[in-house]
């Protein structure tokens, strides 16, 4: 392989065959220059971009980790059955990377973070939840511990958008513009106005995200039990004629038909988020009266 561009001392872009690749390595780019080959004894990591993404791009991205947190995260994968996804994409290794030095960042400065997604992610992806827990456990072996436990819950939810994510960002690209409609379509119902910065829309906007990895997926809730579906449906019936309008937006735009246990979990959040954005609301007006009575 010859060298095609050098990013810093460890990571460069080569030429194998017909095809660019992303090396690690320490001191693999030390003095190179493209056109020479590389020396394979330094050539810890190999990655191939794929489904068109920039080469470039996602070797400055991995230029900007240390080798020894790539390495690290890359032992824990082989160690906790996640091997394959080493030698694809790279994607997956990037994002777990990153936040790993984010996360032992927050550990040396004595700062920890609650994910309050935890129970979803403990009910939801309770597969990836599980291998959270194996690479904190596995990084922590060589940490000495220094990766709170509560980590799993973001590391999970790494290894689920890695199963969303194609590579494709048309997808993304979808998803976003189908959040949005389906805000506004709440909106225009409830005549109420959504905060998307607000922690309550925020936890309402995950779980469609979440709805969509099921959707392209193909893994819909559906075996949930009937009562439970007919109790929330029957409670919330407004939520519910909301919800089934949001079915028709994702028949529309995603071709796919919702199951009644995602409409019904759908009318679930729409209630809860459109009461605590009519409390918001009429908070607001009591704040603005009483500041008008007293001037």
């Amino acid at each position: 392989m010859d060298v095609l561009r050098v990013f810093n001392n460890n990571v460069v872009l080569a030429k194998d065959g017909d095809r660019e690749v992303i090396l690690t390595g320490r001191g693999i780019g030390f003095q190179a220059k493209p056109g020479q080959h590389v020396d394979d004894a330094k050539i810890v990591r190999r990655f191939v971009p794929a489904d068109g993404r920039d080469p470039d791009h996602m070797a400055e991205l991995l230029a900007g980790i240390p080798p020894e947190i790539i390495r690290l995260v890359t032992d824990a994968m082989s160690r906790t059955g996640l091997a394959e996804q080493i030698e694809a994409p790279p994607t997956l290794v990037m994002a777990l990377a990153d936040h790993i030095c984010g996360a032992i960042q927050r550990s040396q400065k004595g700062q920890t973070i609650e994910y309050p997604l935890e129970a979803e992610v403990r009910s939801l992806y309770a597969g990836e939840y599980a291998k959270g827990e194996a690479l904190v456990n596995a990084m922590n072996d060589y940490l000495g511990g220094a990766l709170p436990k509560g980590e799993a819950v973001a590391l999970a939810l790494h290894l689920v958008n890695a199963g969303f994510s194609t590579g494709d960002l048309s997808n993304t690209y979808t998803m976003t513009g189908v959040i949005q409609q389906m805000l506004s379509v709440i909106e225009n119902t409830y005549d109420v106005t959504l905060d998307q910065h607000s922690v309550n829309v925020g936890r309402f906007i995950t779980h469609l995200r979440y709805l969509f990895v099921r959707i392209y997926q193909h893994q819909q809730l559906s075996d949930e039990p009937q009562p439970i579906v007919d109790t929330i449906m029957a409670s919330y019936p407004q939520a519910t004629a909301c919800a089934r309008q949001l079915a028709i937006v994702v028949g529309m735009r995603l071709n796919a038909t919702l199951t009644e246990a995602e409409i019904a979990y759908l009318a679930l959040h729409i209630s809860r988020v459109t009461a605590d954005a009519a409390k918001e609301s009429s908070s607001e007006e009591t704040t603005s009266g009483t500041r008008t009575h007293s001037a």
